[in-house]
């Protein structure tokens, strides 16, 4: 028997667009969770779900650890996670039925537990732990094992059920932690470590890990969720991480990386430091991260070549100053210009996030946007468009206009719930458009895409898209604050644009 068995929700296979991507990472965060419980003496065991079936895969788990304790403790570095699709809230359902037949306690932690604590706990869980759940779960998993239910009050960081009156009750917030070089590194071990290498190997031929340098965001962004470390930053010590990269390529045999941090190298001095411990371990891996424009210096970008830093995702998200600070995003275009150019000297490639449909946005701003892709030539982009989840402003600020769809099904859902400007139609063939315009014409990746879309070349994707502008506009678009007042920009063609280039200069005017 097991004292505590430990999973996840995201199933790699539910999500469409992550399936063919097959970009799969082990779930540092319950892998954090599983080295802190460990090392408290409490025997654990893992299911991971990222690549295994929870359908059937779970009850063969349940059947052999025989737990007395089941978490659902999600992976809080996984962007998508973070996402709360709709199909990973039912895998974690699932497992919750399950678990409760096999006669276990079931806890939960994560960004959508956190966000709708009170659902989850009626659905059966135990206690939801909120925000960052480590030291919440070892002292309650402690309490658990010895039947001492009525320590959970006093619990930090809790929400339960009052078992008479079933009233819903949270307790006082745990602060997040400040010295995280206390926390030992993941619970690696409890993966199969060369299913991961073969699904990477069969797809990209090189064999990429995940590690994580730092946890939140300080800035504030007004539509960027953050359930579980609030607008607290933490940073790990530069020999720390230096020594896991080691281990990864060594160890694990590790061929890239993934820092999964929120935001990476925000403080410079750090980065400096990491490139000194990185060249004294021989611990260099190229690897990716993503951090802000503004992050992206001349002496920083220098440092981050140092480290093995090969490339970089940037929140760019629009190219009109006026979406940027609507946003609350404080950066300008010209710092995303600037990025860009500073990672091309080093040789590092330049990825930009992209955001569409913000409330205020014209057809206008979205010429703007594309005239910066078209003008910076960015390595790669991911393109979505804005999606309200609870806790930031921009949720309040729409939040009447929401229906009962409130989630993405999955990351490919690109589903506006709000009254953008045009309607989704609209925004997706944007996106492809984008991508178009960004992939090489021979990669593999433009030939998925036109494969998908049954398109010849891109001109067909802008063609559709200078249609869909005119056809998919609504008549009474989201507007927020100060820009209430602003008449709607659109651009009218005369006449279909006959080659690619000719639609872009149209775009640029």
């Amino acid at each position: 028997m097991t004292d505590v068995l430990l999973t996840h929700s995201y199933h790699l296979y539910f999500d469409r667009k992550q399936t063919r991507k097959m970009q799969p990472y082990p779930p540092l965060g319950t892998l954090y969770a599983a080295a802190l419980l460990r090392d408290a003496g409490i025997s654990v065991a893992l299911f991971d779900t990222m690549l295994n079936d929870p359908e059937g895969g779970f009850q063969s788990a349940l059947e052999e650890h025989r737990p007395r304790v089941v978490v659902v403790y999600e992976d809080s570095f996984n962007f998508l996670t973070k996402m709360c699709l709709t199909r990973m809230r039912e895998v974690a359902y699932h497992i919750l039925d399950l678990s409760r037949r096999a006669g276990a306690a079931v806890l939960v932690n994560g960004s959508d537990a956190s966000d709708r604590a009170e659902d989850y706990l009626r659905m059966g869980f135990g206690c939801v732990l909120l925000g960052e759940g480590e030291w919440t779960l070892l002292e309650i998993v402690r309490h658990l094992l010895k039947g001492q239910m009525q320590a959970l009050p006093r619990i930090p960081g809790l929400a339960f059920l009052d078992e008479k009156t079933g009233g819903f009750i949270r307790t006082a917030g745990r602060p997040p932690m400040r010295d995280l070089d206390l926390l030992s590194f993941p619970a690696r071990d409890l993966i199969d470590v060369d299913q991961y290498r073969s699904a990477w190997k069969t797809a990209h031929g090189y064999f990429s890990m995940n590690i994580v340098a730092s946890r939140g965001c300080p800035y504030h962004c007004n539509w960027c969720a953050k359930p579980i470390y609030g607008n607290s930053f933490a940073v790990r010590s530069a020999s720390s991480v230096a020594e896991e990269m080691r281990r990864l390529k060594y160890d694990f045999g590790a061929e890239h990386l993934w820092f999964a941090d929120d935001i990476f190298g925000l403080r410079a001095r750090w980065v400096r430091d990491l490139a000194v411990e990185v060249e004294k371990l021989d611990a260099a891996v190229p690897f990716k991260m993503q951090s802000r424009v503004d992050l992206m210096t001349v002496d920083n970008v220098h440092a981050l070549r140092r480290t093995g830093c090969a490339e970089v995702w940037m929140g760019a998200e629009s190219g009109s100053q006026k979406i940027l600070d609507a946003m609350d995003k404080g950066t300008r275009v010209e710092q995303i210009v600037k990025a860009r150019e500073n990672l091309r000297q080093e040789g590092i490639r330049a990825c930009y996030f992209l955001q569409f449909g913000y409330p205020g946005e014209t057809w206008q701003d979205i010429q703007k946007t594309v005239e910066l892709v078209r003008d910076t030539r960015p390595d790669d982009i991911g393109v979505s468009v804005s999606y309200p989840l609870p806790g930031t402003e921009f949720f309040e600020r729409v939040q009447a206009q929401l229906g009962e769809k409130t989630n993405w099904s999955d990351s490919e859902d690109l589903a506006m719930m709000f009254q953008g400007a045009y309607t989704n139609e609209f925004y997706r063939a944007l996106h492809d458009a984008l991508h178009a315009l960004v992939d090489s014409p021979n990669s593999r990746k433009a030939r998925i895409a036109r494969r998908k879309h049954s398109v010849g070349d891109p001109d067909k994707l802008w063609k559709h898209v200078m249609r869909l502008e005119q056809t998919c506009r609504n008549s009474r678009p989201t507007v927020l604050g100060g820009l209430a007042n602003e008449k709607l920009v659109q651009l009218q063609t005369a006449s279909p644009a006959k080659s690619f280039d000719e639609i872009l200069n149209i775009l640029a005017s």
